[in-house]
């Protein structure tokens, strides 16, 4: 539970809060399970806090820092989180559902298992950050940069990923179905086993990613750059692949047959 001085001195306001942690450094703050549902604590200082089962749905915490701050099982529903430091900060389990983190700093920071559905993570910073298992089903991460973040097996389905940078980004067995990936930065990615179904890359950098064993049926893959990338058994089955380069990818077991506009634009030679 909350320490009630600790959450005193919070609602007082920023000054006060932020004096009070700069004359007492030696001091954990402590406001786990605290109710700030709604409040207003824009740019607020919060590194380091205890904010386990914390209560900040639909708060206002625009420019804050939370950086290493501990928001296991806490409910950020629709909150305000633009430009906001998370870094390092461990959301495990928490729901971010809704919540607007635009230009966020989420880097290195735990997410597992949490329900970022429908958030809007344009623009941020989320790169090494772990997602193992995380629903983010629906968020916009356009332009946002998940560089060598973990989500396997998370749940990007109709999400926006156009030009994100996803590079050597763990997605294997990830579902990404009707993703929006128009642009994207997929270099060196590991994308085993992921579900691509109806998935749009049009233009997407897929140099030498991992796609193997990953079911892209029906997706728009056309002009991508799938140089020396590892389709081999992906399912390719109604894939359109017009204008794609896929010079010296594997794609053994791989029945291009079955593809749409591959002679269109066939770039392949298994020569090379």
């Amino acid at each position: 539970m909350a320490n009630r001085e600790h959450l005193t001195l919070l609602k007082a306001g920023a000054v006060k809060w932020i004096e009070w942690r700069k004359k007492n450094p030696q001091i954990e703050p402590d406001l786990s399970a605290a109710n700030l549902h709604g409040d207003n604590l824009r740019g607020a200082y919060l590194q380091g806090v205890n904010l386990r089962k914390v209560d900040l749905g639909n708060a206002l915490l625009v420019r804050a820092n939370l950086s290493g701050a501990d928001l296991s099982s806490a409910n950020l529903y629709k909150a305000l989180l633009n430009e906001a430091n998370l870094s390092t900060a461990n959301f495990s389990v928490a729901n971010l559902s809704g919540a607007i983190l635009t230009q966020a700093d989420l880097s290195h920071a735990n997410l597992i298992g949490a329900d970022l559905s429908q958030v809007d993570l344009r623009g941020a910073a989320i790169a090494s950050a772990n997602l193992i298992g995380t629903d983010l089903k629906g968020a916009n991460l356009r332009d946002a940069d998940l560089g060598a973040a973990k989500l396997m097996r998370a749940n990007l389905s109709f999400a926006n990923l156009i030009e994100a940078n996803l590079i050597a980004a763990d997605l294997s067995e990830a579902s990404l179905y009707e993703a929006e990936i128009l642009g994207a930065y997929l270099y060196k990615a590991d994308l085993y086993k992921a579900n691509l179904t109806k998935a749009h890359l049009s233009g997407a950098y897929l140099l030498r990613a991992n796609l193997s064993e990953a079911d892209l049926s029906q997706a728009d893959l056309s002009w991508t750059n799938l140089r020396d990338a590892n389709l081999a058994g992906a399912n390719l089955r109604g894939t359109n692949l017009r204008g794609a380069d896929i010079r010296g990818a594997n794609l053994s077991g791989v029945n291009l047959q079955e593809t749409i506009a591959l002679k269109a634009g066939h770039r392949y030679h298994p020569n090379h």
